[in-house]
């Protein structure tokens, strides 16, 4: 289920990134949003501000177009 395999994945990773995780699980990202809202309303996941970096990334996107979501349980 795909609620339970992004919460692993977040768990695994402490933090990500909405575009990476898009990519990981070959979805657009305005279809992952809910699943993530999801998380957010149970008190699991926090989206981190805008203009935050990326843990150890590539430093290749511009950090306020970074939309990032970290794992808080």
């Amino acid at each position: 289920m795909i609620l339970t395999e992004i919460k692993d994945y977040l768990k695994i990773r402490g933090q990500a990134p909405l575009r990476d995780m898009a990519l990981e699980f070959k979805m657009e990202q305005d279809a992952l949003r809910p699943i993530l809202e999801h998380w957010k309303a149970k008190g699991k996941i926090i989206q981190l501000p805008q203009g935050t970096g990326c843990n150890g990334g590539c430093h290749s996107c511009a950090p306020e177009t970074i939309e990032l979501y970290q794992w808080v349980d």
